[in-house]
């Protein structure tokens, strides 16, 4: 997974970088347009694009992950969802789905706290490790370290002998 992970990272990040550069040489070529356009309407969508843009990239990257974090805790919320929520958003290693739970266990949280507490640590370093990794390497090393302490995980609950399914990474 590890490998996938950053492989596909790296692929990302040249696909990133040739679109940047074709994007630069469109825009220079087409900033005259932008100047003859009238422009959007809406304060909304305005402020919510001025918040957007301020943000660093590393802010960017982990807005994406902290909301995939904060669906996943709303899916816990809904009875319905809760035998779903089992089989897939914890890691157990007597379960019968043990690979998709290594993955979908780093996203789920069942107290608000624990989230909280979790996502306001990502964001706090978010920006240094982005700006050093960039954000598709930061995004590989954020699902690896969840898979590989799932695994870790299994490994000690067969040790130990206990059982029971766990949250998080």
């Amino acid at each position: 997974f590890t490998g996938s992970a950053f492989g596909s990272a790296a692929i990302w990040q040249y696909e990133s970088l040739k679109s940047r550069v074709q994007t630069y040489f469109e825009g220079a070529r087409a900033d005259w347009m932008d100047k003859m356009r009238p422009q959007k309407r809406g304060d909304l969508r305005k402020q919510v694009n001025s918040w957007w843009n301020n943000l660093t990239e590393g802010q960017r990257t982990v807005t994406g992950i902290i909301a995939a974090n904060v669906f996943v805790f709303c899916l816990w919320r809904l009875p319905g969802m809760r035998r779903i929520m089992f089989t897939y958003f914890t890691s157990n290693p007597s379960s019968r789905a043990l690979c998709s739970p290594m993955l979908l266990s780093t996203f789920s949280h069942f107290s608000l706290f624990h989230m909280a507490a979790n996502m306001y640590v990502l964001w706090s370093f978010s920006s240094s490790i982005v700006s050093l990794l960039g954000c598709e390497q930061f995004i590989a090393v954020y699902l690896s370290a969840g898979v590989i302490s799932t695994f870790v995980s299994y490994v000690a609950k067969m040790a130990t002998g206990r059982f029971e399914p766990s949250l998080g990474a």
